[in-house]
Formats: structure tokens, sequence, C-alpha cells
């Protein structure tokens, strides 16, 4: 991780958002609601690491208890990302609030607002729950928009409650306004997976007409990471992953090339053979959880080329050659989730259908057996569960 002083702004695109500059704030001096909150709803719970999961109901947070800055959601979907199931086992080195609701792909409609908050956004708006719950905003990693370095963050489904609930709390200044035209079915998946490789391709910095890698290019995060890089960024993709289904799907998506895992010896020698000089790839996009992954990505990146480390593989290190990593300036950098701008941004281009989501809407009962297939490899695409 650098230093703050050497914290820069990452490569973007060309783009303006109609959320960037708003004109005016909303001021909630008492609690806004809509009517008919219930006291009671659905969600889904664990009390220890490890499970089970329970389907059960809840006490709902009414308007009069909102503190200052928190807004009452109506979830109406909610994706499920594979960070809900390392919170639920807690395989991950960090710790969890228990008992704890998770999920943080919520989308859905803010139905309170807390007396006395100062935000943009009103009852009624459409609005993404995403990982980053809150941040303190005053910091140096908030002031230069590294909001997920914040040393006072919240995360939703994991240091908070999170969106596999119907009614869940949420913070106003974290709350992403969904752009019109968007569904909210289509929308979850977005404000973590989405946001989270729009966020890594802007930190490979790699430029139009360059040569990306993408391992994992069939997966929940891969098959996005391919339309946001060959679709938004312009580059020339090249999907790793295994399967005829993968392979249809990552080609149909933007990949230019397809190399099966399980049937190339040499991945390595196969990623040169497709750049025309020969060197390797200007970037790789790791979305894929394996240690293999990363080690073959830092041999077929070019000279000056990087590799982003996206794809979480449990207690795993990565070993390098430090001398030619030094000689050639390789870079192994690790993207984290990404800040409010990166959202709007993300979803922005996900409401004029240039990059889409293929997933399977199933409902927060089949949440356990979701987790089940998870763990063992069985999902393509992503998952969103219908509240309502």
């Amino acid at each position: 991780m650098p230093s703050e002083g050497e914290l820069t702004q990452p490569f973007s695109p060309s783009f303006q958002s109609s959320f960037n500059t708003p004109s005016h704030s909303n001021i909630s001096h008492g609690a806004m609601s809509s009517t008919n909150i219930p006291t009671k709803a659905l969600g889904a719970f664990f009390e220890k690491q490890g499970g089970p999961v329970t389907i059960r109901e809840y006490d709902v947070k009414q308007p009069d208890q909102l503190q200052v800055g928190e807004a009452l959601v109506k979830v109406e979907y909610s994706g499920v990302c594979h960070t809900d199931l390392h919170a639920m086992l807690g395989d991950w080195p960090l710790d969890v609030k228990l008992p704890l609701c998770g999920g943080h792909e919520g989308a859905g409609t803010i139905v309170a607002i807390g007396k006395h908050t100062t935000t943009q956004l009103k009852v009624g708006d459409k609005v993404g729950i995403k990982w980053i719950a809150d941040a303190c905003l005053e910091c140096s990693y908030c002031r230069q928009g590294y909001e997920p370095l914040c040393p006072h963050v919240k995360l939703s489904g994991y240091t908070v409650d999170g969106s596999f609930q119907q009614y869940a709390v949420s913070y106003t200044r974290m709350l992403t306004k969904i752009p019109d035209g968007l569904p909210l079915e289509d929308c979850a998946s977005f404000l973590c997976a989405g946001l989270t490789v729009y966020k890594a391709i802007k930190q490979s910095g790699a430029r139009p007409g360059q040569w990306a890698v993408i391992p994992g290019s069939g997966g929940g995060l891969g098959h996005l990471a391919v339309q946001y890089a060959a679709k938004i960024f312009s580059l020339r993709v090249i999907g790793i992953d295994t399967g005829s289904e993968k392979e249809k799907l990552s080609k149909d998506l933007g990949a230019e090339v397809f190399i099966d895992f399980k049937q190339e010896k040499d991945i390595v020698s196969a990623i040169k053979k497709v750049t025309p000089d020969g060197m390797g790839v200007h970037a790789a996009i790791v979305t894929a959880a394996s240690a293999a992954s990363y080690e073959q990505a830092l041999d077929y990146v070019r000279p000056g080329g990087t590799v982003v480390a996206v794809g979480l593989p449990a207690n795993t290190s990565v070993s390098a050659n430090v001398f030619w990593h030094v000689v050639q300036e390789k870079r192994l950098l690790g993207s984290y989730v990404g800040n409010r701008q990166d959202a709007i941004e993300a979803l922005e281009f996900a409401a004029t259908g240039q990059v889409i989501c293929h997933q399977a809407v199933l409902e927060l009962k089949d949440l356990p057996d979701i987790y089940e297939q998870m763990q063992a490899g069985k999902l393509t695409g992503r998952t969103v569960m219908k509240l309502f």
C-alpha cells in the first residue's frame, strides 16, 4: 500500500455524471418517511461463524428511531457475493459482527430518513447499498477519494447488518442513487461486482488499444470485467476460463481470444503469442481466486505491465522473483472496491446497456442453498435474490 502522500488519482475514461454537481441539499429537520412501514420483516441471519443461516423475522427500525445520517431502505433485490460466504464462514482475517445479516448489493427505495440529516437524497429515491456502508469523509484517505481505506470505515454485511433483509438501515452519504432506466433487479450486481472490476481496470492504467487478460472471464466478476474492459475502456481482451459455455460467454461479451486453462498446458506462452510483439499483455485483471492465476499473470504481463489483484483466495501467498520484477518494472497491485464516484460511473455505464449482468434471480429463502452451491463451485454468473 502506498503512503498517503503517494496516493494519486487513477486513469479514468472521459465521463460526466448528472449526480456530480448537486445544486442544493435536502435537510431533514424531522424524520421523513413514507407510510406503511412494518414493525417486523424477514431477513437472513447467522448467530455464529459457520452458520447456519436462518430466515427469520426481525424488528424493523422505525423512522423516529433513525439517527442523523441514517436512512431506512426497502430492499427489493440483493445480490449474493463470495464475500458474503466468507463473512458467514469466518475465513477472512477480519472481525465480523455477530449475529449478522449479510449482503452488500442491495437495490431498493428509501422509505425514511433520520431527522436533522443533510442529504441530496429523499424518500422515494431508488438507491444502492454497497460494501462500504459508511466512512468518516474527513481523514486523509477520504479527502482523496479513498473511502475504502478509511480507518473508520463500516462494511455492509460484515461490521454492520447488510442487505439480506427487507428493510435495511444504511447511511445516506454512502448510498448511491440508481440512474433512471436501470431496473433494480439488474442494478444489484453492479453495486459490488461491477463496481469492483470497473475500479480495478482503472487502477491498471491500461490505455485504449492495449491488451488485457481477464482470468475467470466467464465468472460473476470476470464476465463484467470483460465488458468494461472491451466496451468502456476499449482494451483488447483475452479471457481465461474453462468450458465451452464460458468460452462462448466471454467471446460474446467482447473477448477477442479465449484460453481454456484445462486444455492449454502453457498459458504464459499462449498469451504471449497472441500479442503482436510477443512481449505479453499490458494488464491482467485477476478475478479468479487462485494462487496459480496470480503467478501466471506475473509472467505473462509485459515489462512495465500491471497485475491487478481482485479475486481473494483464502490464506494464499504469491511468490515473485524480485530481480526480474525490479528490472522489468512489473507491478502487482491490489484493488479494493471503488469509491462513491466510481460507483456512479459504473452504474451509469450499466444504465446505457453497454454492460449487462448474466444472473439468476432467486428468493431470500434460497440463500442457504446458494451458499452450498457457491462453496461447491457450481454457480455460473451472478445470483440475485428478490426480497419482495
